[in-house]
């Protein structure tokens, strides 16, 4: 069964994103402190969260995940078994690179 490489692309600080805030925050917040850019994680045959990957990211992570892992592909990308992701964290958004690799 082939396994599933997750390689972050790009950390986002809210900075570029919006020039001001679309919400009142307390503090600023900094750019994701969990994962850093060309960081990479394995995920194995049994689909469990790699080790050191952010709870927040992995909820959205796991579907392409599965897609790629169980051998689908994305219509709209020409390159087969490979997906782009970002974490939920519409702030501070972490962009990752999905490829389904041989195991």
């Amino acid at each position: 069964m082939p396994k599933v490489k997750l390689t972050v692309l790009k950390v986002m600080d809210q900075k570029d994103i919006f020039k001001e805030s679309p919400v009142k925050q307390s503090k600023p917040l900094p750019p994701c402190h969990i994962h850093h850019e060309g960081q990479e994680f394995i995920v194995g045959p049994d689909l469990n969260m790699p080790e050191g990957f952010c709870h927040w990211a992995w909820s959205t992570a796991k579907t392409p995940v599965k897609i790629l892992m169980f051998g689908g592909n994305y219509p709209w990308q020409e390159e087969p078994g490979v997906s782009v992701t970002c974490c939920t964290d519409g702030l501070r958004p972490v962009i990752y690179k999905v490829e389904r690799i041989e195991g």
